[in-house]
């Protein structure tokens, strides 16, 4: 059963919020965080980065980042620009991009549901990119960033979102990449306790993204059980701002690969050994790349040209995670022959979203001599499957669109 409850958020005054909403912190590097916040004062990418207005110099995990955060976010609400509602509410947040609509709702997850498993990852984490966000949780009391989570579609949650969404929105605003952005807010009690209700009968809630906010989420949750021992489990520091959509309004979009070198091997040698696993269709047209029309079925681009590969029957499995179209390129190829053990730290693979189109790994691959890979998507099934049969995804398995904006809603702690 899941606890999923309402909250008191702290979200921008009317007129502010496309101002203030910006894209998730760690879509930016330090420099191009740097240079989005001096044209973007006002852009709550200047908390959730705030090295961004301090010396360029100081390192970014510098306890004085965190603090000058917390100043910030502290300071804004006091000016006004952030307001609180007075009771506990869920919120309706409707993104369109693209033409396609997915629709979730605003609210916090209970902490014991991760440990127990009723939020079910299907990621690793880093311990330093955990801790700066466990410091930033902390020292701001507040979790600034939403944790995105789907569900199996739901028909009574449907009734009341519809429902809501018949209403004006309170926020209504387009976004960069040309994503429009809606917010409502569910604050009849009869609705809180239908949703509330309805959630408690779901017995699996997934992470789609944000494994390191959500573990940090959690981190800071028991330090604050550990400094207040006499907690009853209502405290808001035992749950974590989250963001919930239907499984069936969501999209992976491919998260692809480029190897900055052969390992040694030259072109021929390379397509050789590739030819073990993967059945290789060199195209007719090589500048277009392939559509990777189905599961097993990916695009490759190497040496100023595209080819389709194939993965061999016998390279396939049932494995809820040996089966993905990623791992198999990475057992049967990327490690094998291309040298690259462990993908999380090897420096000569790079991941691409496929937000960023075809032509990034072409140019990638172009500057280094090497190779890219575009995968097809990995499913949400394939997500449900590894994330219940308790396994682990390799990194970099999947890219959902549009991105959750940070500063929309705040939960303080």
């Amino acid at each position: 059963m899941a606890d999923i409850r309402p909250f008191c958020a702290c979200r921008p005054a009317a007129g502010l919020e496309k101002e203030i909403a910006a894209l998730p912190y760690d879509v930016y590097s330090r420099k191009e965080a740097r240079a989005y916040v001096e044209k973007h004062p006002g852009s709550f990418l200047a908390i959730d980065r705030a090295e961004t207005t301090l010396p360029a110099d100081l390192d970014i995990y510098d306890r004085r980042v965190y603090e000058h955060a917390s100043e910030m976010l502290h300071s804004w609400i006091r000016q006004g620009r952030f307001i609180q509602d007075p009771a506990p509410c869920y919120y309706v947040y409707e993104q369109t991009m693209g033409g396609r609509t997915q629709t979730g709702i605003a609210a916090c997850a209970s902490i014991d549901d991760y440990d127990t498993g009723v939020i079910k990852k299907h990621e690793n984490t880093r311990a330093e990119k955990e801790q700066d966000r466990i410091n930033h949780v902390d020292i701001c009391s507040a979790q600034t960033g939403p944790i995105f989570l789907c569900y199996r579609q739901n028909s009574t949650i449907e009734e009341v979102v519809k429902k809501i969404t018949a209403q004006d929105p309170v926020y209504d605003f387009d976004s960069d990449g040309g994503v429009r952005n809606r917010v409502w807010i569910i604050s009849d009690p009869v609705d809180c306790d239908v949703i509330r209700t309805a959630f408690a009968g779901i017995d699996s809630i997934y992470i789609a993204d944000g494994h390191h906010r959500c573990a940090s989420a959690v981190r800071v949750g028991k330090m604050r059980r550990e400094q207040n021992p006499g907690y009853t489990g209502q405290e808001e520091f035992n749950y974590f701002l989250s963001i919930l959509f239907p499984e069936n309004e969501l999209k992976i979009m491919d998260y692809n690969r480029t190897v900055l070198d052969l390992n040694g091997l030259s072109v021929q040698d390379f397509l050789k050994k590739a030819e073990e696993s993967f059945e290789i269709i060199r195209l007719e047209d090589g500048s277009k790349a392939p559509l990777p029309a189905c599961k097993g079925e990916l695009g490759m681009y190497l040496d100023g040209r595209w080819y389709l590969l194939k993965i061999r029957p016998e390279c396939k499995s049932d494995d809820p995670v040996a089966g993905l179209d990623v791992s198999i390129l990475q057992d049967r190829l990327l490690a094998p022959v291309l040298g690259i053990g462990d993908p999380k730290t090897d420096s000569r693979i790079e991941f691409v979203g496929g937000i960023r189109g075809t032509k990034e790994l072409e140019v990638r691959a172009d500057n280094h001599n090497g190779v890219s890979f575009l995968m097809h998507p990995t499913s949400l099934q394939e997500l449900f499957a590894v994330a219940d049969a308790g396994r682990l995804m390799p990194p970099k398995s999947t890219w959902f669109e549009p991105k959750l904006l940070s500063g929309l809603f705040i939960h303080l702690i």
